[in-house]
């Protein structure tokens, strides 16, 4: 009786339990034989699943043109664009900046020496605006690190 079925999941869920109106229906369908055990095909393209297989060929797509767009990844990979821009953001934890795909979090390490770097270079610089990458790279490009 569906008063039972209710009752009983009322017990079980709780405020989480269908609508008696909703048991009825179920009931009256079972009763017809109209309540399959499985779930119905849904229509649409299904889900990639993000494998590391998926995530490590972006991601050497990425370290060889780090200009590249998630739209051209998508179309290298045959997935959709949304999925490889969820898979730079959370699994490979970068994000696109100055056209450029860049971790999103340096650890002090990496800050630390990208602040000397930036010194550095800016310091050339201001000693011969016109021709300071060849005075950095000339005399001192042993110890620069200069990242394009």
């Amino acid at each position: 009786m569906p008063k039972e079925i209710y009752a009983i999941l009322i017990e079980t869920l709780g405020e989480h339990a269908p609508s008696y109106a909703t048991v009825k229906n179920w009931l009256a369908q079972f009763k017809r034989g109209n309540f399959p055990t499985f779930a119905a095909p849904r229509p649409g393209r299904p889900k990639i699943m993000t494998i590391p297989k998926i995530i490590n060929h972006i991601h050497e797509l990425i370290l060889e043109d780090g200009r590249i767009s998630a739209k051209s990844i998508a179309e290298k990979l045959g997935i959709s664009r949304e999925r490889v821009g969820y898979i730079i953001l959370e699994d490979l934890d970068m994000r696109k900046l100055s056209a450029k795909w860049v971790l999103k979090c340096l650890n002090a390490d990496q800050k630390h020496q990208r602040r000397q770097s930036s010194e550095q270079i800016l310091e050339f610089f201001r000693r011969d605006p016109n021709d300071f990458l060849s005075v950095a790279i000339g005399d001192h490009g042993r110890n620069l690190v200069i990242s394009l």
